[in-house]
């Protein structure tokens, strides 16, 4: 059995910018890149999660890395760093992983806290537009590129987080479409995780559950699917398969052209339909 292929973008010299580098994801795909001897650039918000960053992926020889603390949110954070990341890498960016999130809780209600709304996006929406706006150029002017956007999915239960992961999913739609005509050499791809215990479950599970994937095992099924050419890289775990995933696509798919409530799969109304559907009776 042939390994599966590595994209060209993982090789010796070439440069990652990646946000939400300091846990989960973005650290393992951190990991990923550093084992191809690529220069790292890790953005986080947390300047000690940054510093053990650094201490985990040093730079060597020719292969460099370094940090940066930034609130994704905020262009002006963008670009104040922008000019420094240009000066250190004149050549640009080979990928860009636009990794950084966040859950919050409400304070209230989830429909009596605008907060709770306003805070989500700036993160989980304005996160990925900034980081478009400010580093595509350095993307543009590097070799083999791939930006990628990575995306949750969007089960009831945290309305601000899923609607803020539904404008990303749009947003990469529209940049492949509009880069495949402007800028051809570069590929987009659109990372939706499965259940993935990351730094947003340790406080709920100390150790991580039968069903989860690990964040190494994420970055292994999208470097296969980015090889593949893929733009939607939607990742099964231990208790969801790729044709379970896609018998809940093609349902909730259906909740429109059937007129179906949304979300009907988890009213009870719809649930044993549901099931049977996905079990094939």
């Amino acid at each position: 059995m042939e390994s599966a292929p590595t994209p060209t973008v993982f090789h010796k010299g070439a440069t990652a910018l990646i946000t939400g580098a300091a846990s989960g994801i973005g650290l393992a795909l951190a990991q990923r890149c550093y084992s191809h001897q690529m220069n790292l650039i890790l953005l986080g918000k947390s300047a000690d999660g940054l510093q053990q960053a650094l201490k985990q992926f040093p730079s060597i020889g020719s292969t460099t890395t370094s940090s940066y603390s930034i609130d994704v949110s905020s262009i002006e954070s963008w670009r104040n760093i922008v000019p420094q990341i240009q000066a250190q890498y004149p050549k640009g960016i080979e990928l860009l992983a636009l990794n950084a999130g966040t859950a919050i809780k409400p304070n209230k209600g989830f429909w009596e806290d605008y907060e709770y709304f306003e805070k989500t996006f700036a993160i989980n929406t304005l996160g990925y537009t900034n980081g478009i706006v400010a580093a595509l150029d350095m993307v543009k002017s590097g070799s083999s590129n791939n930006p990628c956007a990575i995306e949750s999915p969007t089960p009831p239960g945290d309305p601000a987080y899923n609607a803020s992961k539904a404008a990303v999913h749009t947003i990469a739609e529209h940049l492949s479409f509009d880069l495949a005509k402007a800028a051809p050499s570069i590929s987009v791809h659109l990372l939706i995780p499965g259940w993935t215990y990351t730094g947003f479950h340790t406080a709920a599970f100390k150790d991580k559950p039968a069903g989860a994937w690990t964040s190494e095992q994420v970055i292994d099924f999208m470097i296969q699917k980015m090889a593949d050419g893929k733009f939607y890289i939607i990742c099964p775990d231990n208790e969801v398969s790729e044709e379970l995933d896609s018998k809940r696509i093609m349902w909730a798919t259906n909740d429109i052209l059937e007129e179906r409530p949304p979300l009907s799969r988890w009213r009870k109304e719809w649930a044993e339909e549901a099931k049977k559907t996905f079990n094939g009776e």
